[in-house]
């Protein structure tokens, strides 16, 4: 990965209500309204939320022991108030286990230290959420 610290996604419309993200390692995916089985754009939030905590309390459990289960769950409200719409009460729950032994105890030690070091610091999704980070919007 590059050194640079700027982040960049390309989207493009496919059709009326289908769009295809690029990152800048040509990797991409498809979003949608919700009227197919594309995740929609508020579906892609949650799911950045979900893996990048994983991605974080991952890299700092599983070199002590490989996880028998790891999975993550988030869910919110989507309101529409006087606003305009937003996501209220976002909750993100990790269901982990571990083999039983030496390795897996010191990694269920390691696991409510590596939540919140994601939570409190490592997160750069949830971090830039609970911050409330203007968005600027512009057209060329």
């Amino acid at each position: 990965m590059s050194t640079s610290t700027h982040r960049h996604v390309e989207l493009e419309r496919v059709e009326t209500g289908t769009y295809r993200a690029t990152n800048e390692r040509g990797g991409t995916l498809q979003m949608g309204t919700g009227s197919t089985s594309e995740f929609t754009p508020v579906e892609l939030l949650l799911a950045a939320i979900a893996g990048c905590s994983a991605v974080d309390v991952d890299a700092l459990t599983s070199r002590r022991a490989e996880p028998t289960t790891f999975r993550a769950t988030v869910g919110a409200e989507k309101i529409r108030d006087d606003s305009g719409n937003i996501l209220r009460d976002i909750e993100l729950t990790f269901t982990i286990a571990f083999p039983d032994g030496e390795d897996g105890d010191a990694a269920r030690a390691a696991l409510p230290r590596a939540l919140q070091v994601s939570h409190d610091r490592a997160c750069t999704v949830s971090r830039t959420v609970e911050a409330g980070v203007p968005v600027t919007v512009r057209t060329t």
